[in-house]
């Protein structure tokens, strides 16, 4: 009858008590020592003993006798010194006590030294649970200036109600700065790091800027949750790389925003049958809006719709809708809508007037590169008269002046040029784009003070403060905070003064975000200084000059410089 395994038994332990119990030859001695050089423990274990216990001792078997039925039992040997003893506990067997004999293998357990004397110890390091979580981010430190631990210590919501609040449409350079925090590579907080992330997210669509978050999106995953994979596919479909992230819609249908995006994708990879069948159920189920079903109706059977009238078209539609009404031929203008959807006029399928009114609104919050704009300013020659064509045609014609190298040109195109770009809003890009071309013609009169006003707008405004014109009557304040002295002395109304009193040697941050800078809060101060600077631009002069001397605290020298200077020389703003 099979021998069942008692309860507690070891696996290995089993065939070796039937062996015993069938009455076949067992040497406990080698058997065991064995199974100490192996590391098994088997000596000093209840099962060991019992084993022991239960175990005939048998004689040594010749080779020969090992292979036929078992020998007679022989007289038991004279007990060696060390041997058990009568009253011995059972361990003690005069093998335990003897070195295993040398066979080429390690000492067993027992002959070694006690690890816990022997041992040494290993060099702990201590790692804060911050520091291990990936930072996220499209532009290094080494660029940004800014730390990777930026949004240190803060809370996380606190944060993403700032960076959603803050405005920076009346300044460059807090435009600037606005898109360095949000595309700079940081770690974010321990916790609320995802709230966070979708606040960078949102403020980079709400600035336009739909290219970029699509970018931080990919690369901080936009597969690991449903809201950030819905406003990767939002971004997607206003830049028409859609087509990704149907693909990832596709493998985890459970991300879908909505009932209709999965209607959308199947159609967009040419699964249409599913988008039909997914279609129909929405009819049934009523899964999706009766406008949105008409359009998607219209999407998957355009010949049933081809004589029907234009549907109406919403307020306020969302990017898949804007997608759906550009796919089936009736585009919407993009105006009237967030500044994202304008991104999506910047594709060949719009026209050009479209492509430009979108480049200028883009420019004028700092979400498109200014070389963007002049390429398609330059691209061919105005179609009409009056509006965005005034602009083009002026931006033309200066342009063609300077590369004569002319100064009566020059001085004859740049007042016109320069009244289209304040129109547009735009003027610090003009800056940026003819700043260096503008100092090597020699210009004089009006047209040499306008010249240099424009250079101080540039990145390169500290090398024009050097050098203003003769017969600039204002220069000395200007060219001063360019050079980042001013002193009270120059300034003459209660902006200048108060932007004196920021760069004054003894100027520091207030108190309150002292407190937060103390604290390692780093990202939080420059944030609520921008909030500040908003305020003080607007006339709360206190507020001005606390923000600028926060910005130089914190090694935001340019920032405070440049904002400075806007302030002084953007009069519309």
């Amino acid at each position: 009858m099979p021998t069942r395994q008692r309860r507690g038994e070891s696996a290995w332990a089993a065939p070796l008590m039937r062996s015993a119990s069938a009455g076949a030859a067992f040497r406990p001695n080698r058997l065991l020592k064995q199974m100490l050089v192996l590391g098994l423990g088997f000596a000093t274990s209840g099962l060991a003993a019992a084993a022991i216990a239960q175990t005939p001792a048998a004689p040594a078997a010749s080779p020969v006798a090992q292979s036929g039925p078992p020998s007679p039992a022989t007289p038991r040997e004279t007990p060696r010194s060390g041997a058990a003893k009568p009253g011995d506990p059972l361990a003690a067997i005069d093998w335990l006590a003897t070195p295993a004999p040398d066979a080429g293998l390690p000492g067993t357990v027992l002959l070694e030294p006690p690890v816990a004397g022997s041992a040494r110890r290993p060099e702990v390091t201590v790692t804060p649970l911050a520091s291990l979580v990936a930072p996220i981010g499209l532009v290094k430190p080494a660029s940004t200036g800014l730390p990777v631990d930026l949004w240190r210590g803060s809370n996380a919501e606190a944060l993403a109600t700032l960076l959603a609040s803050v405005p920076v449409r009346k300044s460059p350079a807090m435009q600037s700065l606005m898109f360095t925090l949000l595309l700079s590579e940081t770690r974010p907080p321990v916790e609320g790091g995802e709230r966070l992330l979708l606040a960078r997210l949102d403020r980079l669509m709400d600035l336009g800027a739909p290219d970029p978050a699509q970018a931080l999106a990919e690369q901080a995953g936009p597969t690991r949750s449903k809201a950030r994979f819905k406003r990767w596919f939002d971004a997607t479909l206003l830049t028409g790389d859609e087509q990704q992230a149907c693909s990832a819609l596709q493998d985890r249908p459970h991300l879908a925003p909505d009932y209709a995006s999965r209607i959308f994708c199947a159609a967009r990879l040419g699964d249409w049958p599913t988008a039909a069948l997914l279609l129909e159920a929405a009819h049934a189920l009523e899964l999706v809006d009766s406008r949105q079903l008409d359009l998607l109706d219209r999407f998957l059977n355009p010949d049933v719709f081809e004589d029907a009238p234009p549907l109406r078209a919403p307020k306020s539609p969302d990017p898949l809708t804007f997608r759906l009404y550009e796919t089936i031929g009736e585009r919407r203008p993009t105006s009237n809508l967030p500044r994202a959807f304008a991104a999506a006029d910047l594709r060949d399928i719009a026209g050009w007037k479209a492509q430009l009114e979108a480049a200028e609104r883009l420019t004028r919050i700092g979400a498109l590169n200014p070389n963007h704009l002049l390429g398609l300013y330059t691209e061919r020659s105005p179609a009409a008269s009056g509006g965005i064509w005034d602009r083009v045609a002026a931006l033309q014609r200066f342009e063609t002046a300077l590369e004569t190298g002319s100064a009566e040109a020059v001085s004859k195109t740049l007042p016109k040029v320069w009244r289209a770009m304040q129109t547009a809003q735009i003027e610090t890009a003009f800056a940026d784009l003819f700043a260096d071309q503008l100092a090597r013609i020699p210009l004089d009169g009006q047209a040499a003070n306008l010249a240099w006003r424009i250079r101080l707008l540039a990145p390169t405004y500290e090398t024009a403060s050097h050098s203003p014109p003769p017969s600039q009557g204002r220069s000395g304040f200007v060219a001063a905070v360019a050079q980042g002295v001013p002193t009270q002395e120059l300034a003459r109304n209660g902006v200048e003064q108060a932007i004196a009193a920021a760069f004054a040697s003894d100027s520091a941050a207030p108190r309150k975000l002292q407190r937060l800078l103390d604290n390692g809060q780093l990202g939080e101060s420059i944030l609520r200084a921008m909030q500040l600077f908003a305020q003080g631009a607007d006339g709360n002069l206190g507020d001005l000059t606390d923000s600028l001397a926060t910005f130089r605290a914190v090694g935001l020298e340019d920032t405070a410089r440049r904002a400075a200077l806007q302030l002084l020389l953007l009069d519309h703003r």
